[in-house]
C-alpha cells in the first residue's frame, strides 16, 4: 500500500514515510492510494476476535513495510493501558447504542490512536536511529492523549498548543501536570483554529521541518485516521450478531477527522452495513451549514460547553473533499485557494447531492445539550458528557426526521468528568470522578504562554528540541 497527496505533488510513498511526514510537503494531506474493500466472508472470520486482533487485520490492510509479527505485537501494546479489554464497550440506552470511546490512560476517544502511534514512532525512531520533534494543537483532548502517548520515550520531544483557558480545567491539567522532560505546552493568546494556523504554517515551512525533524501526531497524520477506523467495524460485526443493519452513526465533530474515518469504513464495507454517517456539530456549525447548503463559510468561534468541537476549520475537510472532487486534486487546491482568500467554498449542487447521500447533519445548542444530559440520566441513570450529548441530540433528530432503520451508534468521545461544570448544570450532581483524574490538580502545572506569534512558537521549538 502506497500513500499520496490530497494535492497531487508527491509521488507515492509508504506508511512509515507516511507517518513520519505528518502533513503532506506539498500542503495537502495524505491519504491511501486505493481504499480495501471487505467481503462478507472476511467480515464473517471477524466476527469473533478481540478489539487488539481486530485492529492488527485492519491495520494490516494499510501497513505492507513492517513485518505482520511485529506490527501485531505493535498493535496489541497499543491497548494494554486501558482500563477494559473490550476497549470499546458498546452499551445499550433505549434505541441507541453508546459506544465508549473513552477507556485509555487520558479517558478520550484520542487514546484509541495515540497510544498506537507512540508505538508506531517509538518503533520506526529506533530502527532508524533519528530524532523527532512533534508539533500538535488541541481545542482539549488531542493534547493530553499526545503527550501520554509519547510522554518519556526516548528520541522524541513533544509540543502542544493550546488555546490558553479556552479547554477545560481537567483538559488543562491533564496536559500541564505532565513532569517528562520532553512534553512542552504551548498555551496560545487566542482560539483553537489560530493554533492550528501556527502549526500549519511552521510544518509549511519545509525547511524548519526539515532541520528540526518535525512530525504531526495530530489527525492530520494518517494513522490516526486508521486507528479509528477500527471502532467503526468493531460496531458493525457487533450490530451484525443482532440483526441491525445498516448501521447509523453518530459523530460528534470538530476536525472531520473521527467522522472521516467513518467513511473510510463505509467505503470499505458498504451501504449494506454502513447507512449514512450523522455529523453532529455544536454552535460551530460551518460543517452543518456546508451539507445543508453547499457553502462552506467561516464564522466566528463561539465557546461552548463542548470546547473540543469548537472549530470552525476542520482540518480533516480536505480528504473528504478530495473524493467529492472525484480524486482531482488541481479543482481541489483551486478551491482552497478561493477559501484562503474570501473564506467560502462552495461546490456544486451534483456535488451536494453526493454529500447528503454520506451525511445527515444537525447543530445541537448548548441548552439542549444540558436537557439530553438529564433526559439521559433520568431515563438510564446514563451519564453522557456534552460532546456525546451533541451526538446524541442529532441521532434522535435524524431518526425522526428521516425515519431510519436500522441500528444506532452515537459515539462518546470523552468521560464525562471531564467536564464536571457541564454535567452539575444538568443534573444537579457531579459526575464521579475516576482514579487516572484525582489528584491532578495538587500536582505542580508546567505551560509557556504565548501571543499568536509565529516566530516566538518556533523560537521556542528550536530552543527546547
Amino acid at each position: 500500500m502506497k500513500y499520496i497527496s490530497t494535492r497531487g505533488n508527491i509521488k507515492p510513498i509508504p506508511f512509515k514515510d507516511t507517518l513520519m511526514m505528518g502533513l503532506a510537503t506539498d500542503g495537502g494531506l495524505m491519504i491511501p492510494e486505493k481504499i480495501p474493500v471487505i467481503s462478507d466472508d472476511t467480515l464473517k472470520e471477524w466476527e469473533t476476535l478481540p478489539y487488539p486482533m481486530l485492529a492488527f487485520e485492519v491495520m494490516r490492510l494499510f501497513i505492507d513495510d513492517i513485518p505482520e509479527n511485529t506490527l501485531k505485537n505493535l498493535v496489541i501494546s497499543s491497548y494494554k493501558r486501558f482500563d477494559t479489554s473490550e476497549i470499546a464497550p458498546l452499551i445499550q440506552t433505549g434505541k441507541l447504542h453508546i459506544l465508549e470511546l473513552f477507556h485509555g490512560p487520558t479517558l478520550a476517544f484520542k487514546d484509541i490512536a495515540l497510544q498506537f502511534l507512540g508505538e508506531l514512532f517509538s518503533y520506526i525512531l529506533k530502527k532508524q536511529n533519528k530524532k523527532i520533534n512533534i508539533l500538535g494543537a488541541t481545542s482539549g483532548d488531542t493534547g493530553s492523549a499526545a503527550i501520554y502517548g509519547v510522554r518519556g520515550k526516548e528520541n522524541i520531544n513533544i509540543f502542544i498548543l493550546h488555546p490558553n483557558n479556552r479547554v477545560s480545567p481537567v483538559q488543562e491539567l491533564q496536559m500541564t501536570t505532565v513532569s517528562d522532560a520532553n512534553v512542552h505546552n504551548i498555551a496560545i493568546n487566542g482560539n483553537f483554529d489560530d493554533c492550528q494556523a501556527l502549526v500549519k504554517t511552521i510544518f509549511n515551512d519545509l525547511d524548519f521541518k526539515s532541520n528540526y525533524g518535525l512530525t504531526a501526531i495530530n489527525s492530520i497524520n494518517w494513522a490516526r485516521i486508521l486507528a479509528q477506523v477500527v471502532y467503526y467495524i468493531w460496531c458493525v460485526l457487533k450490530l451484525n450478531k443482532a440483526n441491525k443493519l445498516p448501521v447509523f452513526f453518530s459523530v460528534p465533530t470538530g476536525n472531520f477527522g473521527d467522522i472521516f474515518a467513518g467513511f473510510i469504513a463505509k467505503r470499505m464495507l458498504g451501504d449494506k452495513y454502513i447507512s449514512s454517517l450523522i455529523l453532529a456539530t455544536n454552535e460551530n456549525n460551518i460543517l452543518t451549514r456546508f451539507i445543508a447548503t453547499g457553502s462552506y463559510k467561516k464564522s466566528a468561534v463561539v465557546s461552548t460547553t463542548s470546547p473540543s468541537m469548537d472549530i470552525m476549520i476542520a482540518s480533516n475537510f480536505e480528504r473528504y473533499l478530495y473524493y467529492l472532487y472525484d480524486k482531482n486534486s488541481d479543482n481541489l487546491k483551486k478551491s482552497f485557494d478561493i477559501f484562503d482568500q474570501t473564506g467560502e467554498l462552495a461546490v456544486s449542487p451534483e456535488m451536494l447531492d453526493s454529500v447528503k447521500k454520506d451525511f445527515y447533519s444537525f447543530s445541537i445548542s448548548q441548552d439542549e445539550v444540558s436537557g439530553i444530559i438529564k433526559r439521559y440520566f433520568d431515563t438510564y441513570k446514563y451519564i453522557l458528557d456534552p460532546h456525546t450529548a451533541v451526538g446524541v441530540g442529532a441521532m434522535e433528530q435524524a431518526i425522526n426526521q428521516y425515519d431510519l432503520k436500522g441500528g444506532f451508534v452515537c459515539l462518546s468521545t470523552a468521560h464525562p468528568a471531564k467536564f464536571p461544570d457541564a454535567i452539575f448544570k444538568a443534573i444537579d450532581m457531579n459526575p464521579p470522578v475516576p482514579k487516572a483524574f484525582q489528584g491532578l490538580e495538587k500536582l505542580s502545572k508546567r505551560k509557556h504562554i504565548m501571543d499568536i506569534d509565529i516566530d516566538a512558537v518556533k523560537d521556542f521549538i528550536v530552543k527546547n528540541q
